[in-house]
């Protein structure tokens, strides 16, 4: 036969379950708050690494308009140095490939470039040793104007009806831009010599031109 459980054993029964019945509460505490930091902590990373793609992508960004405006730069104090060159500048093609493995700052890069242009020759106006040459570009550009204009003319007169009244007019508008005809030259040899045809040059060209359409309009009366 099963003895009795005495009133001491019963007693201990109860503790040893009250210490369990702790034993797992705490262990459910301590489970519970070691999930809420391991979500803490997931959440946090979380956080961190959006903001890390947040802070890579603004890089990003910057580096796309820092790139943009650098190209922009070169493109610029490219299309300067072709300027500068005259003639032959004409002759480059786009500005050169970034180079492989260079380094450094672009912005500053650029910078020097900028200085450097800036301290080479500005092209200057034409000396006053070439005005008898812009004056033969004058006097050849009026000639060639009054040339092609008596040519209209008598064209008019060869072909009669309307073109002999308006080839006359013709004429007369295309010798009277006769001076003009002499900057076309005088700004290739200015091109030549890598300089600007300024306004003495022009004035040269201009004044030798009107010269020669009146003398040639008063002899050809």
């Amino acid at each position: 036969m099963n003895q009795p459980v005495t009133s001491e054993t019963y007693a201990a029964q109860v503790r040893r379950l009250a210490d369990l019945t702790a034993r797992v509460h705490a262990q459910r505490d301590e489970a519970r708050s070691w999930h809420e930091r391991q979500c803490a902590a997931a959440d946090r990373a979380v956080a961190e690494a959006a903001e890390q793609v947040r802070d890579a992508e603004r890089e990003l960004t910057a580096a796309r308009e820092l790139q943009e405006r650098v190209d922009a730069e070169v493109a610029h104090l490219w299309q300067q140095l072709r300027a500068r060159l005259g003639a032959a500048g004409r002759r480059l093609a786009g500005p050169p490939a970034p180079a492989v493995g260079a380094d450094g700052d672009p912005v500053l890069l650029l910078a020097g470039v900028r200085e450097l242009l800036n301290r080479t020759r500005q092209p200057g106006e034409l000396p006053g040793s070439v005005n008898p040459m812009l004056a033969l570009c004058g006097v050849g550009g009026a000639a060639l104007a009054y040339g092609l204009g008596v040519g209209a003319r008598a064209a008019g007169v060869g072909y009669g009806g309307d073109l002999a009244v308006g080839m006359p007019v013709l004429a007369l508008v295309v010798t009277l831009l006769g001076p003009l005809v002499g900057l076309v030259p005088a700004k290739v040899l200015a091109d030549r010599r890598h300089a600007v045809l300024g306004p003495r040059p022009i004035t040269v060209v201009l004044a030798a031109g009107l010269l020669t359409t009146a003398l040639l309009l008063v002899l050809g009366r």
